[in-house]
């Protein structure tokens, strides 16, 4: 049995702030350690702070470019993170697990390049991703392998699991000695403030190196030399570690993504987005393992959908569309083909800077060159918000994006381009007769109904809605891969053309060229050598999907979610991962026997869904970049360092005055919707609610700096908040239930949890 320890954790029954709690341990221990040996180990933390996060965002990366279909759940590896520091600063006093990182790092590395290859080779196994023939939740680039056909099929979960465990355990080692460190430090807070400066540099290197778009071994050479300093500072670097750490590091160099897309010309790059091969010989671009596009050039059998719309306003007897928008430009294909139509000016809007590189440097039809296209590296609904241009077409193009925006939300990076609110945008952008098309391989018809029903909230009218093969009518439940083009705002010329020609058809390429199935050949009689493809061109008919979310909002921005619901895969996600959290927790608990400092674990729980939700509000006012996550996080780092520097320049006072603070804020954030701040100027569009959404971490922060100060064994407290991120990480699936805005009452609950249970401890076994 543990003693009860809620008398030497700082805090007085009932919850209240001791007044005699904390000072004459911290002088006992001032007394007994020297002013060198406190600046090693302040230095320990900051190297630590580094590693940790250093090696977090690392891990993020090459797992998601490297084990098939991770990308759609980076939160596993970011979780997992978080579970292995928890373990090791709950068991810092016992076995070491540093000295096993080479080991580990070699097995979990080797084993995701096991996985791609047979996954490459064997043509049998499939990896079933919620069920993709009727999700739930659509995941682009999971369906090409039929599990029906295939010999052996491997749930997700599983492999999502595995890497679970694994990544997890590489940071046991690093979590033991953060939490021997802050044993060992006589200023609880200032401890943690040379951890955070650690991380900020962690997250401003690894910002840098993603800037210079460094390949992986870049990455990981910076951990492997933080590891075997401490290896060394430990005594334990022998020249067998020496080889695993050497072998990792070859591991993590090969090009394996590469490898496994073999062409003339192929080569890999890293943007900060993805691991990107572009194979020169088939003009093909592979993003994390999957086809995500292909260099077509106009003459092309097979590219005239990207012509499409201007075909349909030329048809109808529209005018050339002199002032084009598109965004998804992506390699150029269709900046190419508007060219054609004579415009005046095109703003070519894309996310990713070496796919729009590609397109820069291995088009044939030089689409960016032309001095009429002007290039934008940005985030789409950003452009839209901060434009002041009118525009005759806007186009989103083949906008389909392969991961998620961060490993924080379940957004991925063209969610907040599919919402009401984003439409919205599109209309304001639009001058008077203006049209706007989106088209995609959408999957499922119940997508194709949700996007009609934005563009007829936002245009006043229905869209005209055109699938290739063509379909006569469109249900929620029609899953096919063909091409839907949707046509919105004033498109009511293109409407009554096929209204006055219903069975219209249009000539393409010889047939033989092309091979598609679903189109009609006509006539019949002509010689195979000079049959021509016709294609039947007429607006389909949708049947709308009765009971479930009919759109998107900026607040719930979950396209590819089918109703207001945790998914299946979700629940079996959390259930697997869950599992192995608690056995790993019972194993190097000691079996059972935990340290849980109640208030520090609901703190972690809480400023997790804090953390969530300052992401996806900052992403909606900045953009969905990558730029924007690196200053999110670094600026609540700073905020949390500014709370340490308060706490230990002022006297104490009683946190129950923060907690107001704290609770007032939260208030006004779950009462005041997020689409009041898309308009007005500058202080109201973007500092109020910046200070909004980032003044309740300044409060927490001094609320989580004060209970450390204040603990008496800082490794369990540091621990038991760590454990509660795992729980807040897990919690945030409750946004796609609740959305973001009321995800906050699930912080709500946690702070209050952690003001009325101030210490709690779990016995067990």
């Amino acid at each position: 049995m543990q003693p009860d320890h809620r008398a030497n954790d700082g805090m007085a029954p009932g919850g209240r702030t001791g007044p005699e709690s904390g000072p004459a341990d911290l002088s006992a221990r001032q007394d007994t350690i020297s002013p060198s040996n406190t600046r090693l180990h302040g230095l320990t933390l900051a190297l630590v702070g580094f590693l940790v996060l250093f090696l977090e965002l690392a891990c993020i990366r090459w797992f998601a470019a490297n084990v098939i279909f991770l990308q759609f759940f980076t939160n596993v590896v970011f979780i997992a993170c978080f579970l292995g520091m928890s373990c090791g600063c709950l068991t810092s006093q016992r076995r070491d697990w540093l000295a096993r990182f080479p080991f580990l790092a070699v097995g979990t590395f080797a084993a995701a390049v096991a996985i791609l290859v047979i996954y490459r080779f064997w043509q049998g196994l499939s990896v079933d991703v919620g069920h993709q023939p009727l999700p739930q939740e659509v995941f682009y680039g999971t369906e090409y392998r039929n599990p029906d056909v295939a010999q052996f099929v491997v749930p997700i979960e599983l492999i999502a699991g595995l890497f679970f465990a694994l990544v997890a355990l590489l940071f046991v080692g690093l979590g033991q000695v953060l939490g021997r460190s802050f044993n060992a430090y006589p200023n609880r807070v200032r401890a943690y403030t040379w951890n955070i400066g650690g991380r900020l540099i962690g997250i401003a290197g690894f910002s840098a190196l993603s800037v210079a778009q460094a390949p992986p071994v870049v990455w990981f050479l910076f951990v492997v030399a933080g590891i075997a300093w401490l290896l060394i500072q430990h005594h334990q670097l022998s020249w067998l570690r020496m080889a695993a750490l050497a072998v990792l590091l070859v591991l993590v160099a090969l090009p394996v993504v590469s490898l496994l897309n073999p062409g003339a010309g192929s080569e890999t790059r890293w943007s900060p987005y993805y691991a990107v091969v572009y194979n020169q010989a088939a003009r093909t671009i592979t993003v994390d393992t999957i086809n995500h596009q292909t260099i077509h050039p106009f003459e092309e059998p097979g590219s005239t959908t990207y012509s499409l719309i201007h075909l349909l306003q030329q048809g109808s007897g529209g005018k050339p569309f002199q002032d084009i928008l598109i965004i998804g430009a992506g390699s150029g294909n269709d900046v190419a083909h508007a060219l054609r139509f004579n415009p005046r000016r095109i703003d070519a809007v894309e996310i990713d800077p070496v796919i729009q590189d590609i397109g820069v440097r291995y088009h044939p039809d030089r689409p960016y060159q032309d001095p009429r296209v002007f290039r934008h590296l940005d985030d789409g609904r950003h452009f839209l918000r901060t434009t002041n241009r009118k525009y005759d077409l806007v186009v989103y193009g083949l906008v389909d994006s392969l991961i998620l925006h961060s490993s924080y939300a379940n957004l991925r990076l063209e969610s907040y381009l599919f919402t009401d609110e984003a439409f919205q945008d599109v209309q304001r952008v639009l001058k008077p007769g203006g049209i706007f098309v989106t088209y995609n391989y959408f999957r499922q018809g119940w997508i194709v109904d949700r996007v009609a029903a934005m563009a007829t909230k936002a245009f006043g009218r229905p869209p005209v809605v055109l699938s290739l093969p063509y379909r006569r009518v469109i249900r929620p439940d029609d899953a096919w891969t063909g091409f839907t083009l949707v046509v919105a705002g004033d498109n009511q010329r293109i409407a009554e053309a096929f209204r006055q020609h219903p069975g219209f058809w249009v000539s393409g390429v010889p047939a033989l060229n092309l091979g598609l199935n679903g189109f009609t050949l006509q006539p019949d009689t002509l010689p195979a050598s000079k049959r021509v493809l016709w294609i039947q061109l007429a607006p389909a008919t949708l049947v709308q999907q009765a009971g479930a979310a009919s759109t998107a909002t900026d607040d719930w921005p979950f396209l590819y979610l089918r109703s207001r619901l945790i998914p299946a895969l979700t629940v079996h996600s959390l259930l697997v991962m869950g599992l192995l959290a608690l056995a790993m927790v019972y194993y190097f608990s000691g079996r059972g026997r935990v340290r849980i400092h109640g208030r520090m674990f609901f703190l972690g729980a809480a400023f997790m869904l804090l953390e969530a939700r300052a992401v996806v509000q900052l992403a909606l006012l900045f953009g969905s970049t990558w730029v924007v996550n690196s200053a999110v996080f670094f600026t609540v780092l700073v905020l949390l360092l500014l709370a340490n520097l308060y706490v230990l320049k002022t006297s104490t006072a009683r946190l129950a005055w923060y907690y107001v603070g704290l609770f007032v804020l939260l208030a006004i954030n779950i009462l005041v919707p997020v689409d009041v701040f898309l308009g007005g100027g500058v202080l109201w569009r973007y500092v109020v609610p910046c200070a909004l959404v980032l003044g309740p971490m300044l409060f927490a922060g001094i609320i989580f700096a004060r209970s450390f100060q204040e603990s008496a064994h800082p490794d369990q407290a540091f621990g038991s908040n760590i454990a509660g991120s795992v729980v807040g990480g897990f919690a945030e699936s409750f946004s796609l239930l609740l959305g973001f805005r009321y995800l906050l009452l699930v912080a709500v609950v946690f702070y209050a949890l952690s003001a009325w249970l101030p210490s709690w401890r779990t016995r067990s076994g």
